[in-house]
């Protein structure tokens, strides 16, 4: 595909406001194909910047030494964190939460890059909710590792139902639904040391990472942020 070509793939209203899933080729990668997503014109992530992403799932599959891990993602995105999750062999079920009925159909229509893979693999659940407001909910059951990739960051969530989750009241709730040893993973695009703090308050063990990567679409370094718990 040319650099100059975009090709929309698809365009459709969201609870959240317009979606839009798009191709288009990358100038410093001759015949490289890059997969985005933007909510209302707004870039929202990338088939070519996925390290922060994958290094949610892996740490957090680091933090735990168990087998038969039981994992649930809020966030299906382009489907790298979960692509990464059940790259484990300790990993038995892992249930994508999404609230965007589009992505789902994205993916059971084929047009995520990694839909084939998610689809053929048998661990594979994904189903449409609220993350939040299940973590916020009695939980039915209970989980190893709980990685959430869904909001900008703890200070600028996309909508205002997600705001409670990065309290410490939030937080008591989401920790109900994790299993003994159990982790939770949160993604950010920005470093929140008051969510850092809400954890600490909540978590015996708290571990916040920086990850930095040369971003070739901004022609900048960029940084993204890990938050794990445990306990």
């Amino acid at each position: 595909m040319d650099p100059s070509d975009l090709e929309i793939l698809a365009y459709e209203p969201s609870p959240l406001g317009m979606i839009c899933l798009r191709q288009r080729g990358f100038a410093s990668e001759p015949g490289a194909v890059v997969t985005e997503i933007t909510l209302d014109h707004q870039f929202l992530m990338s088939s070519h910047n996925t390290a922060s992403e994958r290094a949610l799932a892996r740490v957090g599959l680091e933090m735990h030494e168990g087998k038969d891990l039981r994992v649930l993602v809020g966030g299906l995105g382009l489907g790298y964190t979960a692509r990464e999750v059940l790259g484990s062999d300790r990993v038995a079920h892992v249930e994508v939460v999404e609230l965007l009925p589009p992505v789902i159909d994205w993916l059971d229509r084929g047009l995520l890059p990694l839909a084939a893979e998610l689809r053929a693999d048998a661990r594979f659940a994904v189903s449409q909710g609220d993350v939040y407001r299940r973590l916020a909910s009695p939980p039915e059951a209970r989980h190893d590792l709980i990685l959430v990739d869904v909001d900008h960051s703890p200070d600028e969530p996309l909508g205002a139902g997600s705001a409670s989750f990065y309290t410490e009241a939030g937080l008591e709730l989401a920790r109900r639904h994790l299993a003994a040893d159990g982790v939770l993973g949160v993604w950010s695009y920005a470093e929140s040391p008051s969510f850092a703090d809400a954890l600490r308050r909540v978590f015996r063990e708290v571990r916040v990472e920086a990850l930095c990567f040369d971003n070739p679409v901004i022609e900048a370094t960029e940084t993204n942020w890990l938050f794990f718990a445990r306990g």
